[in-house]
């Protein structure tokens, strides 16, 4: 097991959020911390994972290790990552957001899927899912198009994932 894993798993959650969500090790396999989520979200989790696109973005399937049903990533160095079952970002609750006064975090929708979308450090982007019964996290770095994998991934999210009751879809 990476030592890396275990450092991440004891941090909370808050610092988990902001933590890398893909980094290289020595075998150049990507690696992502895995989400724990409750059972629901998990099983929705699971079936996201079973319909998930071989191809993001232009770039095949290679997921991170450790192997998870909750992570999936494509390309390599670095790699598009996606998580599933994360917490809610604080940001998403942010009146800096919802009024359009914070820079780095925009909300907005691709293909039927609300996303917040936050910059990162070296031109990535982080983008997580909104009003779903699961909070799926897609981090795209630099250089990548962002608007092709939330393209690709949107079909999926939307046959597996609901919207959060109670929310009415637009």
């Amino acid at each position: 097991m990476h030592s890396h894993r275990h450092r991440l798993i004891g941090l909370s959650a808050f610092a988990l959020l902001f933590a890398v969500a893909g980094c290289s090790t020595g075998d150049d396999s990507a690696s992502a911390a895995v989400p724990e989520p409750g059972a629901k979200v998990a099983g929705l989790c699971r079936n996201l994972d079973e319909v998930l696109p071989a191809e993001v973005g232009g770039a095949r399937r290679s997921d991170p290790e450790p192997a998870s049903a909750l992570t999936a990533g494509w390309g390599d160095d670095p790699a598009i990552i996606l998580r599933c079952g994360v917490p809610q970002p604080p940001k998403m609750v942010s009146p800096e957001v919802a009024e359009g006064r914070d820079p780095d975090a925009v909300p907005g929708g691709v293909e039927g899927v609300d996303w917040l979308m936050e910059k990162r450090d070296a031109g990535a982007y982080r983008f997580t899912t909104a009003n779903r019964e699961a909070y799926v996290e897609v981090t795209v770095p630099s250089g990548v198009d962002s608007s092709a994998v939330l393209i690709d991934l949107a079909s999926a999210v939307r046959k597996t994932v609901p919207w959060r009751e109670g929310y009415t879809a637009p």
